[in-house]
């Protein structure tokens, strides 16, 4: 069903990863989160950028940038002016890219108004949500889980939208204290539920209440990355940080990215099929390895229940987005990560290096990298970083002089204040927009680890 296409045709149809489904527009996939057969939406085609338009993104600001991709892969349904204006006002932070050494680059994603990456998808996503309920006269309950950062970019981004109601789902015990404040400090539309179980639970439950017909009149959606209008925001800063580094329309970028729901990698791989000069993207997990022992492997088989590690954001034992990743490379995997068709494993392989980072090495990153630099990496940008390094070490073409190295860094060291100082024993500073949050008045519930008991929550307060 995934296929390129170069000319642009005036619109783009989303189909689902289950194919049991029928396709729809942009503004049904982003408001339905989930398609009714289980599976993810994924746009047909993508249209493709020839080399000078790649040459001309260098002249080009971040928020036009994004407003230009955006505008393509939506297939134009919201109008080349609103997306501008949009971008314009949202994107208005800076997204460092810092020298280390050689070619190598460390690509700040943590200035936005959470610290973290994903303001740049849930910023996006509020906007266009808020505007589509608006011309439909409806209202959405927005459901979503998260391990960390997700929480609280949404949290922000749908704070205080007219027509919105937001519920969020973290696990107990593995969100930081100010990554809970994130999301806690904020009432009025905002409602947040510490759930009794790991990650992957809370994920279960968001699903479950999607699949039921029952809760059907509250109009569900979600701000995961279950949902497409996550995904395709993420693709633009990869085009962003080829322009800024390269010299040459050859030149090619190697990313790292640190991985757990694998919404960061899908961005990045549907900018290299629309025609960015990518040579490889190195998957960086933590210890929850079940794609690098995939990759190592060929059978894929769910981490249950998800191991706690210090990148806490990627302690996800099943991501819900390698049913995009597998569709990609010709595959069909379905939600409970059974393959029912294999991909393309060569050109997997080809395309993508999968490596797993323990805690210690996660650690020791940190270390070497302040020791040697003076730069402070947080631990998901530090499982990026270690896997970057474990990838150059094994391959010996790495020092070719028509690449780059670009390794992501998630979010701010601010948010583990306590591992850093364990680490380096230094206190990691906290930008402005996480000062703000330590003395908020927090409010959210606790539930049992239970659908029925969530989905009586739901009924009796929406």
């Amino acid at each position: 069903m995934f296929r390129k296409q170069t000319v642009l045709q005036e619109e783009i149809l989303y189909y689902s990863t289950n194919l049991k489904a029928p396709a729809v527009s942009f503004r049904e996939a982003l408001l339905k989160g989930l398609a009714p057969d289980g599976g993810l939406y994924m746009p047909q085609y993508l249209p493709q950028l020839t080399g000078d338009e790649l040459e001309r993104l260098r002249e080009k600001n971040y928020a036009t940038v994004a407003s230009e991709i955006l505008h393509r892969i939506t297939g134009g349904e919201i109008s080349k002016n609103e997306l501008s204006e949009i971008c314009n006002e949202i994107y208005n932070f800076s997204i460092p890219i810092e020298y280390v050494s050689g070619r190598t680059y460390i690509m700040h994603l943590d200035q936005g108004p959470t610290a973290s990456f994903k303001d740049f998808a849930a910023l996006l996503m509020g906007r266009l949500m808020q505007h589509y309920s608006y011309v439909a006269n409806k209202h959405i309950t927005i459901l979503t889980a998260t391990s960390g950062d997700t929480g609280s970019a949404v949290a922000n981004a749908f704070y205080g939208l007219k027509n919105i109601r937001v519920i969020i789902l973290f696990p107990a015990g593995e969100v930081t204290e100010l990554q809970r404040k994130q999301m806690t400090t904020l009432h009025g539309n905002i409602h947040v539920i510490e759930i009794d179980g790991k990650f992957d639970d809370c994920q279960w439950l968001v699903k479950t209440a999607f699949m039921d017909t029952s809760l059907a009149f509250i109009n569900l959606s979600s701000a995961n990355s279950i949902n497409i209008g996550r995904l395709l925001p993420q693709s633009v800063y990869y085009f962003w940080a080829w322009a800024q580094l390269s010299e040459k329309p050859q030149d090619k970028a190697i990313f790292s990215i640190p991985c757990g729901n694998f919404g960061n990698l899908a961005g990045g791989i549907i900018a290299k099929r629309m025609g960015l000069p990518v040579k490889r993207f190195v998957i960086s997990t933590n210890e929850n390895n079940e794609v690098p022992l995939f990759f190592e492997t060929g059978v894929y088989k769910p981490i249950s229940p998800s191991l706690n590690c210090i990148s806490s954001a990627m302690n996800v034992g099943h991501p819900s987005n390698l049913a995009r990743i597998m569709a990609m490379y010709g595959g069909k995997m379905n939600e409970k990560g059974e393959i029912h068709e294999a991909p393309d494993i060569e050109l997997m392989k080809s395309e993508l290096y999968a490596i797993s980072v323990n805690d210690a090495e996660t650690r020791n990153a940190i270390k070497s990298l302040y020791r040697e630099t003076g730069k402070v990496l947080e631990p998901h940008g530090a499982v990026a970083w270690m896997g970057l390094q474990k990838y150059m070490k094994a391959n010996s073409d790495y020092g070719e002089d028509n690449q780059f190295f670009i390794s992501l860094e998630t979010a701010h060291p601010g948010k583990f204040r306590e591992e850093i100082r364990n680490i380096l024993s230094i206190e990691a500073e906290l930008p402005d927009s996480l000062l703000k949050i330590e003395s908020g008045n927090e409010e959210y519930i606790s539930l049992e680890n239970n659908y029925e008991i969530f989905k009586k929550f739901i009924i009796q307060n929406y």
